[in-house]
């Protein structure tokens, strides 16, 4: 599934269990958690129906400080997101932005070169684990 900036990788897990996967890929690489949003559970308190959609906000200031060091606005794209939700045909995806794109988006130069590669590969690797 493509979007401009936008990155889905399929799971082969439900996804409770994608998200829980996510988490522990997530502890293991030491990032930081900061926020979980859980969306369908908010539109349920609402009276409203949401098939699962969940939002985990994580990061590492080693690398995303290096990100708004070069420019600021970065930052409003950071700490990173992962989304795990499934669709109207039962699949189960996780979504993240593109951390190339960030890059982009912000006018990023040669100083973020390296982290952002460092993110993508790391953002990367954590999704194939999380969801295969």
């Amino acid at each position: 599934m493509a979007q401009e900036g936008l990155v889905s990788v399929p799971s082969k897990y439900s996804a409770l269990e994608t998200m829980d996967r996510l988490l522990a890929a997530l502890a293991k690489r030491g990032m930081t958690v900061f926020a979980r949003v859980d969306h369908a559970a908010g539109a349920a308190n609402a009276g409203l129906s949401l098939r699962p959609t969940e939002v985990v906000v994580f990061g590492n200031p080693n690398a995303g400080t290096a990100l708004m060091q070069d420019r600021q606005t970065a930052g409003i794209d950071l700490p990173l997101k992962a989304l795990v939700w499934e669709a109207a045909d039962g699949k189960v995806w996780l979504s993240y932005n593109d951390p190339h794109w960030i890059a982009q988006r912000h006018g990023l130069g040669a100083a973020s070169a390296g982290p952002v590669e460092t993110m993508a590969n790391a953002l990367r690797a954590i999704a194939a684990e999380a969801a295969t």
